[in-house]
């Protein structure tokens, strides 16, 4: 089966309240969240966002600590499965879609995806690739 009529996105519960609050975030917003986790993605033991950063997103999107992460969470999840799938854009913008997400959210999605998904997956394989120096 072809990654992009593969259903990589589930609607689980967690995922339906993730899509609720993403839908929420300012859409002026939303595409510099995006560019930093998707800069950061291939990082694996470091963390997006410091803890003084994550305090200023709570405030600025206006959502608890335990929501922010969700939202965190689920955005990096999306952006891991399409560096697993190689998933093209116009098949990331439908399966976000099938999740619910406004359209607002998945173009800036698709638009992030477009402009670095490349360099992200490259930045996996170099991750992957690289032996591991002692």
């Amino acid at each position: 089966m072809a990654a992009s009529a593969a259903l990589i996105l589930r609607e689980s519960p967690s995922m339906k309240k993730a899509v609720s609050l993403i839908n929420e975030i300012d859409i002026g917003r939303f595409p510099r969240l995006l560019t930093r986790i998707l800069q950061k993605l291939h990082l694996k033991a470091e963390n997006s966002f410091s803890e003084e950063e994550e305090e200023k997103l709570q405030a600025a999107f206006s959502l608890e600590r335990q929501d922010l992460h969700l939202v965190l969470e689920t955005i990096s999840f999306i952006l891991e499965q399409a560096v697993y799938y190689n998933v093209k854009p116009a098949a990331l913008q439908q399966q976000l879609e099938n999740i619910h997400l406004r359209q607002d959210k998945a173009e800036a999605f698709v638009s992030a995806w477009s402009s670095m998904g490349q360099e992200t997956i490259e930045k996996f394989r170099q991750r992957i690739l690289a032996p591991h120096k002692v």
